[in-house]
Parts: C-alpha cells; structure tokens; sequence
C-alpha cells in the first residue's frame, strides 16, 4: 500500500507547457507515474510530450477522467490554479509554486474547508510512493526502491538526503510527502502522520521539522495522547538548530517568532512526546536500522511466547 496515490493516480498537469512544467513532467513519465493531460489556458487542442493540453480543469477532467493534479504556475495565478482543481473535485492537489501571497492562500484555504481534496504545498517537492507514483519535483533515483519507511517534511533537500541514507542502509520508502515550507500550507505533519499510522505497508515514519510555526508541536502531542496500539516508530529530526531568533531561514515558513519555535525547544517537546529523536541529519539512516531491528527481534520474542 501507499498514502494519498498510487500507480492507479491519473494526474493533470496545470502549467505543463511552462518551463518548469516541460521539464519535471518528463521527469515524472521517466518515473513511471500515470500522467494523462496537462492544462494551459489558451494552448488546448495542442500535444505536448504527447499529452493533450487542454484550456481548463473542466475539459481536462472531462477527457480523462484525471483525479490528481501538480501545479506549475506562477506565484500570482497559482491560488487561482488551486481553486479551479479543488472545484473540479481533484482527490489530491500538489502545488509545487513558491511565493504565492499569503492573502491569496488565505483565500485559498478558506474554499478548501468541507471539500474533498488534500492540498499539499504550496512551495513543496511534492509526494512519492516508490515504485507507483512520483508528483512532483523529487529525484527519481532516490526514490527507486519500495520498502516500508514513511516520510513526512517541511523541507525538501533534506527529504531527499533522509531518502538517499534510507535507500543506502538496506531499506525503501513507502510514501514520502513534503508538505511544503510556507506559513499557510495545506495536509499538515499529523495528517500525515494519521494515514501513515492507517497504512499496512509503513513500519515506521520519518518527521523532518524546521524551526518557526508548532506544525511538529501538534503533531507530537497528538501522536502522545493516542493508544500504544494505535502508536508506530517517529524518528524526528528539527533542522535550523544554529538559527538566530527573527530571521527567516530557507523559506517564509522558517522564522522564529516565539521561544517554543526553536529547534532545541521543539526537540525537547517532540523527545517527551514519544519521538525518537536525532540531533544530526546524518544519524536518520542509522537510527531507522537500530528501531527497524528492534521490531524484528520484539516480533521473534512475541511469536515463542
């Protein structure tokens, strides 16, 4: 199994045309992911990377019966991309976009209440299920090999890196979603974790976190208050561990505003929170290798008593 999609995804790309469109569009195809159309508002009836385009997320829907849409379009009309997918009744929505106002996302997240679609980003690499679907911008060769390890984060470089050590200690990744930097996001860190709890497949769950916001807060004592037998293994990591107070780090997303938004506060919360957590990106690979032996020598024990 897998979150979210899967190799029966049949995705829209809005802004396929567009430079950055062209380019991770043929990147997602080299993956393998079910793309069926693209949308540019005045180029439909043309064939790009052999796909039709079309002029709007009515017809595109209408001619292929698409469920899933990635957004490559500039920061001023992307809220208005978002929109028109989640009126279209797109299952997902992943919009890749950077630098959307956050009035326009405001608007956004308003019309996105009692709909439903799961909006991930904006300004975020997107989500892959290894081996099925990749939506996004994340590099094919690190996502090439299925396994059992889930992955949530607010970053996407440092999604990438967790991935490559994952893949390197003998182990694959189930799903992988980065949820996007921005102060105003859509699927939240305890959504995701919520469906990675619900998946067969997903052993045990990875949590990149950044400084600013209580994204990480929440999720942990959520995560804290559920029953042990509901619970899996958290490995968190909290980049920004060296930042200055007031000063936004990578993305709009990444600025401390309060003293509990703090790497070395939030790594303290998430620790008593059941967390297991590690101070250097570098120690994730190990630490997965360590609790993933740990659940097979606890199954062996359970299965002689």
């Amino acid at each position: 199994m897998s979150i979210l999609v899967n190799e029966n995804s049949r995705v829209i790309v809005q802004g396929l045309t567009g430079k950055e469109g062209l380019f991770h569009t043929q990147q997602m195809l080299n993956y393998g992911t079910l793309i069926v159309g693209g949308v540019t508002p005045g180029k439909g009836g043309q064939i790009s990377l052999g796909l039709p385009i079309f002029n709007t997320m009515e017809k595109a829907v209408k001619h292929t019966n698409g469920n899933v849409s990635i957004i490559f379009v500039p920061s001023a009309f992307a809220s208005d991309a978002i929109m028109e997918a989640i009126s279209v009744k797109m299952k997902i929505i992943v919009c890749i976009t950077e630098g959307i106002p956050i009035y326009d996302m405001i608007r956004v997240k308003s019309f996105l209440k009692g709909k439903n679609s799961y909006l991930i980003g904006p300004n975020c690499p997107g989500i892959v299920s290894s081996d099925k679907s990749k939506i996004g911008i994340m590099p094919n060769i690190v996502f090439r090999k299925k396994g059992n390890i889930g992955i949530v984060s607010r970053s996407g470089t440092l999604t990438y890196e967790a991935a490559d050590q994952i893949l390197k200690i003998g182990y694959g990744i189930s799903t992988a979603v980065g949820i996007g930097g921005d102060s105003i996001i859509g699927i939240n860190i305890k959504d995701v974790i919520n469906l990675f709890l619900h998946d067969i497949e997903t052993e045990c769950i990875v949590l990149i976190g950044e400084i600013g916001g209580q994204l990480e807060i929440d999720a942990a004592k959520w995560f804290k208050n559920l029953p042990t037998i509901n619970k899996k293994p958290i490995i968190g990591f909290i980049a920004g561990q060296t930042a200055p107070k007031g000063i936004t780090m990578g993305h709009a997303g990444a600025i401390i505003g309060k003293e509990i938004e703090t790497a070395q506060s939030k790594m303290k919360i998430l620790e008593t929170c059941g967390i297991h957590m590690v101070k250097s990106l570098y120690e994730i690979g190990i630490r997965v290798h360590e609790i993933m032996c740990d659940k097979i020598r606890s199954n062996k024990i359970n299965n002689i008593l």
